[in-house]
């Protein structure tokens, strides 16, 4: 995988784990903020990984292409492992809440690198 792959999967982690600590501290949760966010956030990232090998985003990491995949993949099965394998809620204003702030999170910086890229 090259450099540039690597470092747009940590963002991509960065990101989620960003999102989930914002959730978190909005719904003031309270116990071990690292081990209780990584709780929160697995789902989402199990999911951000099954985006990036149903995207192949190591090819191309910064396309529309791949970041909408992994967006929509990190929500759809985010919330179908949240729900079903890790038993938490999945109420519809959590649904849209994450689907808008991933987006947000997962094709902005994406948006804002290749904006900066093609600049002369």
């Amino acid at each position: 995988m090259s450099r540039r792959a690597r470092v747009a999967f940590a963002v991509d982690v960065l990101l989620i784990i960003v999102f989930v600590a914002i959730g978190r501290r909005s719904h003031d949760e309270t116990g071990n903020i690292a081990v209780g966010t990584l709780k929160v956030a697995a789902p989402f990232l199990i999911a951000l990984v099954v985006g990036w090998v149903v995207a192949k985003a190591w090819t191309d990491p910064m396309s529309v292409r791949s970041g909408a995949i992994v967006w929509v993949s990190t929500v759809a099965v985010g919330m179908l492992l949240r729900k079903f394998a890790f038993g938490k809620g999945t109420a519809p204003a959590f649904i849209i809440v994450a689907t808008f702030t991933l987006c947000l999170f997962l094709m902005g910086w994406r948006g804002i690198v290749t904006a900066k890229e093609k600049r002369p």
